[in-house]
């Protein structure tokens, strides 16, 4: 390692969790560093083989430079990016990519479908809006543009990773699409009595399921639904696909109906199926989900009908209480306001408008919760909670919650703070975290464009992508893998099972542009393009041992 790098040490601020899991890491306390055989979660960012990250790179500083930088010995590949075309039909690549998920085709660590999200659309797909009003066609292209992408991918004789244009599953499915409706809300007064929803858009994050299908998570939806004059309660919700069956596109009322970051889905000790979420928003809570029925393996997708009937759960921090969003709790909490109990009839009513039915129950506002991960060694439960400038919380901080007995379908819980953003950690505005083989931490950083190299933000410079070992030499140390070009973040990092390639999202680069002729980025940097364009790429160089 580089030992002239400044890699800011984290043990002192950290939580005593954070030294348990270091120590545990390392073999001192009840983990050994390598995920459980009886781990019950179904979405995590490796291949839990044997990724020996820390040791194999050199941590890169901060940048400002309108690059996509990595350490030595490591190289990436833009797979696809904004616009690019991606099957026979001339389908295009979504803009605004956000959290991918890799499925191998026939087993094969070099050739597989790629389901990438697609959160939002900037200037470069849509030009500038003229007073606030978008045109027929660039109303066209913020519904055609967001959503998602599957793509076929491949790893070519020399090393390259490429797309498949010719791929019979290469498919978009965006604002256009048609969705099933499941769950409370389906058929109900507050969905206008629909049993389908026609698009998806703002897709942030997600998860794989334990029967191998993708939920994408539909979060700042309220803009697009406005400008499109398309009812906002058909959006907001936890979407389903199959990558390799186009026909299978499902919509879960009752996941709840809010600012939906992604999800993690584990099993509680009793086979029921339990779904974190986090609400992406200032003041807004944590959730989670038990399903009624119990996770068959051998029912493969059909288990996705467990995801129809359970019980939604919001955290009561104060009280380390999961309190149930239910019909019942909310009528009993507003027996005094007939205005309120005039909204909330059913529970379709409840998961409808569950941001102000999960305070009602006694839900606890916290600072932007996104990314919640479930570690495959403890089953604790880790949420970065970004920022929130309303209560000074500039930097944010990820949150470590201990279900009752270690069971994921526990109603009570303890929490630490796991970790702070800041000068003395190295990183600001924590937004994705997951675990590697040997239990190292990765995070990736969401500092608002508006935000970056400037006032508190100026020694983080751009986003990045950071590696904070838990055993080794560099322990508790955090190690800078990526910078992010400008106006950019990091997002929706994810392995091939073999861990020798992760593909990185680069979402919005040079979103503050406000003069097409005058970009504040042109990455990707392609040659004779003024665009920039938001993309994945394919990242290898990783070492096993």
């Amino acid at each position: 390692m580089n030992k002239t790098i400044d890699r800011k040490t984290f043990l002192s601020y950290l939580g005593t969790g954070a030294a348990a899991l270091a120590a545990a890491s390392a073999g001192l306390g009840t983990l050994n560093g390598k995920a459980s055989a009886m781990s019950s979660t179904a979405d995590h960012l490796f291949g839990f083989n044997t990724n020996r990250v820390s040791g194999y790179f050199e941590p890169i500083a901060p940048s400002s430079e309108d690059k996509l930088l990595l350490p030595k010995n490591f190289k990436y590949d833009v797979v696809a990016a904004f616009d690019d075309v991606i099957n026979a039909a001339g389908e295009r690549f979504g803009e605004g990519s956000d959290y991918n998920a890799y499925f191998p085709l026939e087993g094969s660590n070099v050739r597989g479908l790629l389901v990438t999200n697609h959160e939002y659309s900037t200037i470069f797909s849509l030009g500038p809006v003229k007073d606030g009003k978008m045109t027929k066609e660039q109303l066209h292209n913020n519904l055609y543009y967001q959503g998602m992408s599957v793509i076929e991918v491949y790893r070519d004789e020399k090393g390259v990773w490429k797309m498949d244009i010719n791929s019979s599953h290469a498919r978009r499915i965006n604002g256009y699409t048609k969705f099933d409706l499941t769950g409370p809300a389906k058929g109900g007064s507050a969905l206008g009595g629909a049993t389908t929803a026609v698009g998806t858009f703002a897709n942030c994050s997600g998860g794989v399921t334990l029967w191998n299908t993708v939920l994408s998570c539909e979060e700042n939806f309220a803009e697009t639904a406005a400008a499109s004059s398309l009812p906002e309660t058909h959006y907001g919700w936890v979407i389903e696909i199959d990558p390799f069956d186009k026909k299978y596109l499902k919509k879960h009322t009752a996941l709840g109906r809010f600012n939906h970051e992604n999800t993690a889905m584990g099993i509680a000790k009793d086979g029921r199926v339990v779904v974190y979420m986090g609400d992406d928003k200032k003041d807004a809570c944590v959730y989670k989900f038990i399903s009624k029925g119990q996770y068959n393996k051998s029912l493969g997708r059909g288990n996705s009908a467990l995801l129809e009937e359970g019980t939604l759960y919001v955290a009561n921090l104060k009280k380390g209480e999961w309190v149930p969003v239910t019909l019942e709790a909310v009528s009993k909490a507003i027996k005094d306001k007939p205005e309120l109990q005039k909204k909330f009839v059913t529970q379709g009513d409840v998961v409808t408008y569950c941001q102000e039915a999960a305070l009602l129950v006694g839900g606890t506002p916290t600072d932007r919760p996104e990314d919640i991960e479930i570690s495959p060694f403890d089953n604790t439960i880790f949420i970065c909670h970004t920022n929130n400038d309303n209560h000074g919380n500039i930097h944010g901080h990820i949150t470590r919650i201990f279900e009752g007995g270690s069971d994921l379908g526990s109603l009570t819980f303890d929490f630490e703070i796991f970790a702070a953003g800041g000068r003395q950690s190295g990183f600001s505005s924590p937004d994705n975290l997951a675990f590697d083989s040997n239990g190292h931490l990765w995070v990736v950083t969401d500092i608002s464009s508006s935000s970056q190299n400037k006032g508190v933000h100026k020694s983080f410079m751009n986003n990045g992508l950071f590696v904070i070992p838990t055993s080794g030499p560099d322990q508790a140390k955090a190690l800078q893998f990526a910078s992010a070009p400008v106006e950019s973040e990091l997002t929706g990092p994810f392995f091939t099972p073999d861990e020798q390639t992760l593909f990185l999202s680069i979402q919005h680069p040079g979103e503050n542009t406000t003069d097409l002729n005058k970009p504040t980025s042109r990455w990707p940097h392609r040659a004779g393009d003024s665009k920039a364009r938001s993309g994945v790429v394919a990242i290898s160089g990783f070492k096993l041992g």
